[in-house]
């Protein structure tokens, strides 16, 4: 007795080795996740950075309040903010549509940013006279504020992103 001498049988074939091509559903989802990691990662760190200046303006803005509260020294108070002022906007705009503007052509230029005129016609006028002169009357907390305002519309006009 032969069990399978007269069958014609085959030999065992196995199966074709499971290729890498295509992935699997899981790795192409694992894909999507780590590119959406990689996409909020990039954004946020292009938020943090844009937001520097403002953060750098706003804090060396807070050192120039507590300097003037407790020496009191208006005209120490308006050759910071002046200096201050000409930092950030240096920082913000292109230096040859800034960097040469004096006496009322910059204060013009700090109210159009600023969408009023109290640079010109208000408290703010003191910025070009009050850095050189000992007797000229400031208004600190006045001009303090108006330097935050500025700030503000600074960052509000312009975006983030200059």
């Amino acid at each position: 007795m032969n069990p399978g001498g007269d069958l014609p049988l085959r030999d065992i074939h196995l199966p074709e080795p499971v290729s890498w091509w295509p992935p699997a559903p899981g790795w192409w989802l694992l894909l999507m996740l780590l590119a959406a990691l990689v996409a909020l990662a990039v954004f946020l760190q292009h938020r943090y950075s844009r937001k520097a200046l403002q953060r750098a303006a706003r804090q060396a803005l807070l050192q120039i309040g507590d300097a003037y509260r407790q020496s009191g020294d208006t005209r120490v108070l308006a050759q910071q903010l002046s200096m201050w002022l000409r930092r950030v906007t240096l920082s913000r705009y292109p230096r040859q549509e800034v960097a040469g503007l004096t006496g009322s052509a910059w204060l013009r230029f700090l109210d159009r940013t600023l969408a009023g005129d109290e640079f010109q016609h208000g408290v703010g006028r003191v910025l070009t006279a009050a850095p050189y002169s000992a007797d000229t009357r400031v208004d600190g907390p006045a001009l303090l504020r108006l330097c935050e305002r500025w700030l503000q519309q600074l960052f509000k006009a312009r975006g983030s992103a200059a």
